[in-house]
């Protein structure tokens, strides 16, 4: 591991700031791994452009080793629902130790992108045939212990998962091996994986969503002390037929029928908030809950355009996260998060609100403060108290060359692909020098040997 920086004065030539650059910008890091207000004398350069590290605010670590293996035709037109089950039988194949290793490979990717937190989304709890392991919670251990190995602050989201549909059918076999019998049964997890929180680890709870979780099983939960503290993700609305299922057994819209049936509010993430109405958007912005987009799984699945301009015209909190991981990328999460819209209205500059206003600077600015709220941290700002998580970008990058503080972030989100996140801290550490994770040629090299060992047994 990587060793703290101690009562470190640091500066840089710009630093991003919840007001955009900052000139001659100062940072202080205390042992503790946080930022604190006492940045004394010149301290050490950083380096031209200092950002805050992104929260990841939506995650399922496994699927990264499945990326780019359900890109074959069927016999039919491919859907979310056929991919999700090429994605339940991959799932079947991993035990704690396989999962273990995707996700500190993931993680690794994660922090040379520009990620320094992840919301865990984890549904993956027993053994493939539903049968909890000896340690019920082995299979969240070796999340917690990935993240560890790796260096990335981790919001642990372990999920209630209980039906197969809004109908309440049973789970499917291969479902199985995601599922609680009972409410109780997801509160001694949850008590379990609480024993473990700290600086770096914050547990909260996941509803996977309303198809798969009953009202009564959602208002029991709800009602618990355990779910008074902490954030509260749930994935609605990702796909039409989501939709439509809930207006036919419910009589409502998914994100409509939760504002209407929960105390949503800032404590709440509604991944994947795709399909809205008018109403349904001015609601979720007016709620305080924020939205969580994952715009190159949702585009990889075909789930459709979320509404960004109505939403951030009502000043709704939005955060992105990987997902799928099929691509692992703020940049390219926030690019296609604009594109999607230019393609969609035949219009450019989209998020850019107002005249004059940097597209790059507002996505950006929005995913760190929806990401910090969704993860319940202290991140998201280089401010004192928060996390010390920060980006030095690349002084050499030619992309950046001839950049002033009117021009950097968007070069920076939309002048190509080039890595340009040279350094990174995470909490007080550095976790990323010169472009290279501080152990990812071992956390590689058992990632290799993993997926092999998975493909062999087909």
């Amino acid at each position: 591991m990587s060793q703290p920086v101690s009562q470190e004065s640091l500066r840089a030539d710009f630093l991003w700031t919840p007001e955009g650059w900052q000139a001659d910008g100062r940072l202080a890091v205390d042992a503790s791994g946080r930022l604190d207000g006492r940045a004394e004398g010149d301290g050490k350069r950083l380096g031209r452009w200092v950002l805050p590290g992104m929260p990841n605010l939506h995650s399922h670590a496994f699927q990264r080793a499945m990326a780019g293996l359900a890109e074959r035709r069927g016999p039919g037109n491919d859907s979310f629902w056929t991919w999700r089950e090429a994605m339940y039988g991959f799932a079947a194949a991993l035990d704690p130790e396989a999962l273990q290793a995707i996700a500190a490979q993931l993680y690794v990717e994660m922090l040379k992108a520009g990620y320094t937190q992840v919301c865990e989304f984890h549904y993956v709890h027993h053994q493939p045939d539903g049968t909890p392991y000896a340690q019920p919670e082995a299979m969240s251990l070796a999340l917690i212990e990935a993240a560890k190995e790796a260096g990335i602050a981790l919001t642990l989201l372990p999920v209630l998962y209980m039906t197969g549909g809004l109908d309440g059918r049973p789970l499917a076999p291969r479902q199985r091996r995601f599922g609680h019998a009972e409410v109780s049964d997801y509160l001694r997890l949850l008590e379990a994986l609480r024993a473990h929180e700290s600086a770096d680890l914050r547990v909260g709870i996941a509803l996977h969503s309303l198809r798969a979780v009953p009202e009564t099983a959602m208002r029991t939960l709800l009602a618990t002390g355990a779910a008074q503290t902490g954030p509260i993700h749930i994935h609605i609305a990702e796909q039409v037929g989501e939709v439509q299922d809930c207006l036919a057994v419910r009589g409502a819209r998914p994100v409509e029928w939760l504002l209407d049936h929960a105390e949503v509010d800032a404590r709440w993430c509604l991944v994947h908030a795709t399909h809205l109405t008018g109403h349904e958007t001015s609601r979720l912005a007016r709620s305080g809950a924020v939205a969580g987009l994952c715009p190159t799984t949702e585009a990889n699945l075909g789930d459709g355009l979320f509404p960004l301009a109505d939403y951030l015209d009502a000043a709704g909190a939005l955060g992105v996260g990987s997902d799928s991981h099929i691509s692992v990328s703020p940049v390219e999460e926030l690019r296609w998060l604009e594109y999607g819209q230019r393609l969609v209205t035949r219009h450019r500059n989209i998020a850019a609100r107002g005249e004059g206003a940097s597209v790059g600077e507002t996505l950006w600015a929005a995913a760190l403060r929806g990401g910090a709220q969704a993860a319940g941290l202290p991140l998201g700002a280089l401010e004192p108290g928060r996390r010390a998580d920060l980006l030095v970008l690349d002084d050499e990058a030619p992309l950046l060359a001839a950049r002033d503080a009117g021009s950097a972030m968007d070069s920076f989100l939309f002048a190509g692909n080039a890595p340009l996140v040279r350094h990174v801290m995470c909490g007080g550490r550095w976790m990323v020098r010169d472009f290279r994770h501080h152990d990812e040629e071992r956390i590689a090299a058992r990632y290799r040997a993993t997926v092999a060992a998975l493909a062999a047994r087909g």
